[in-house]
């Protein structure tokens, strides 16, 4: 034992020589090292992505066992230390800045350690004592951070999509479909470049809303199948050197029958290594998802405008005050909440799209970051579609508003076009913005229809169906 700074400390060695751990610690000597060098920003991995890691660990020990390669013993113990940490205990251990050596190594051993020295507490030993169990020799058997760190990735991912991001967002495209029958029968103005046009449904309107998270939601599942693939067994570059033959078949059958999740060996585990490209892949889906995101809540956040000096056609649910000096203002605050999180599920994109070009030679050297940026946009979309829905749900329609505009779009028009004349058209429409008539007025003052031709040409709801008049 020694002291250093009035806090107690355990004397570990590695390969590089003797280090001061904590005594109370269950990380060792390399995650110390790590913890000294990488000073950075103070981000730390998602749960999820250690609980998949110990997924990982745990199946090892597992098959290791079963192979005859590792003793019974202490393969139970490391066994039961995985275990704990799949349950959430031991998450103050993983104390790791995520700008690290690009591989990871530096987190793979902290994960190592610490089951490690839990195992050997299990066993009745002291923390550090790698006689016990080693985190090299038996933790970490049959494996690479070369193959397990991007494995994890995969494993945390396809994890949260299937938990969190796609429930929440066929939550959503519920949410949305549910109006889309309730404002079926409100007619309201359409407008193209911001201008008037043809009439069309508040129902029609969130249609167009609902289908983008519909494909959103295709678009997602079908990234599952590319991130299911992982190189575990490849090892230090693909070969598999180390590992048991038969260790990688073993252990993502294991791994399948914990989680369900349904991996499987890469097609060809040298590039699932080089590369990152599975993962690529799955940020472009979330980042056209954001894109989705970033329209649907800019045009709540216009068709609520006004109050009085907007287009105020639907309300949003005001869920708390929205100025500090003008009393009774009420933001769209979700709306601006969810373009926030889309732009930074972009911003994460552009990240993890530079990231995967550095798969150099034999490994991408920056995982870690791409683990990170990965996780956090499936978390923050998969809240902030919650987060919309409830907004959502919440929303009704000025159906007065909405009417009044219909009725008042120059964009009518276009309806008596096909029987007055495009030239004749133009006329009118140029002078209902000049005075502010409306076309209906106008037509009928220019005698250029009978009132009552007129009166069935523009039955609004009946424009809204489309076809020729």
């Amino acid at each position: 034992m020694s002291k250093k700074n009035s806090l107690t400390y355990r004397i570990e060695h590695d390969s590089m020589g003797q280090v001061n751990v904590p005594v109370e610690a269950y990380y060792g000597a390399q995650t110390q090292r790590a913890i000294e060098n990488f000073q950075i920003s103070g981000l730390k991995f998602h749960s999820n992505f250690i609980k998949a890691f110990s997924l990982i660990k745990l199946s090892a020990a597992k098959v290791n066992v079963d192979l005859k390669l590792l003793d019974k013993k202490k393969g139970k113990a490391i066994i039961q230390a995985s275990k704990e940490m799949l349950d959430g205990k031991m998450s103050d251990q993983f104390v790791l800045d995520i700008f690290q050596t690009g591989s990871g190594t530096s987190t793979n051993m902290n994960v190592n350690e610490v089951i490690s020295n839990r195992a050997i507490e299990i066993l009745g030993g002291k923390k550090g004592n790698k006689k016990i169990v080693h985190p090299n020799d038996d933790v970490n058997m049959g494996q690479s951070t070369n193959d397990v760190f991007p494995t994890a990735i995969n494993i945390a991912a396809l994890s949260s999509i299937k938990k969190e991001l796609i429930p929440s967002l066929k939550n959503l495209e519920n949410s949305f479909k549910k109006k889309v029958f309730e404002f079926e029968d409100v007619v309201k103005a359409a407008r193209t470049h911001f201008q008037d046009a043809v009439p069309i449904t508040l129902g029609q309107e969130f249609s167009g809303y609902t289908s983008m998270i519909t494909h959103g939601i295709k678009r997602i599942k079908n990234i599952c199948s590319s991130l299911s693939e992982v190189p575990i067994g490849g090892t230090a570059s693909g070969t598999g050197l180390n590992a048991h033959l038969k260790f990688s078949k073993l252990i993502i059958t294991e791994i399948n029958r914990l989680s369900e999740l349904k991996i499987r060996q890469a097609d060809n585990t040298f590039e699932a290594m080089q590369s990152r490209d599975s993962n690529v892949e799955a940020s472009s889906a979330l980042k056209i998802v954001a894109v989705s995101l970033i329209k649907i809540a800019n045009d709540l956040r216009i068709l609520y405008s006004g109050p009085r000096t907007g287009l105020y056609e639907i309300e949003l649910p005001a869920i708390q005050p929205g100025s500090s000096i003008m009393p009774g203002k009420v933001n769209p605050v979700i709306p601006e909440a969810i373009s926030m999180v889309a732009a930074k599920v972009i911003g994460n994109d552009l990240t993890i799209s530079l990231a995967g070009q550095m798969g150099n030679l034999d490994l991408n050297t920056m995982m870690p970051v791409i683990a990170y940026c990965l996780l956090e946009s499936i978390t923050i979309m998969a809240k902030a579609n919650r987060s919309l829905a409830k907004c959502v749900d919440g929303i009704k329609p000025n159906r007065e508003r909405c009417l009044l505009y219909a009725e008042n779009t120059v964009g009518l028009i276009t309806v008596l076009s096909p029987i007055i004349g495009y030239d004749n058209a133009a006329k009118i429409a140029k002078k209902s913005m000049k005075t502010g008539k409306t076309i209906k007025e106008l037509v009928i003052k220019e005698k250029l229809l009978p009132k009552e031709k007129v009166d069935i040409i523009l039955n609004l709801k009946k424009l809204t169906r489309g076809g020729i008049i």
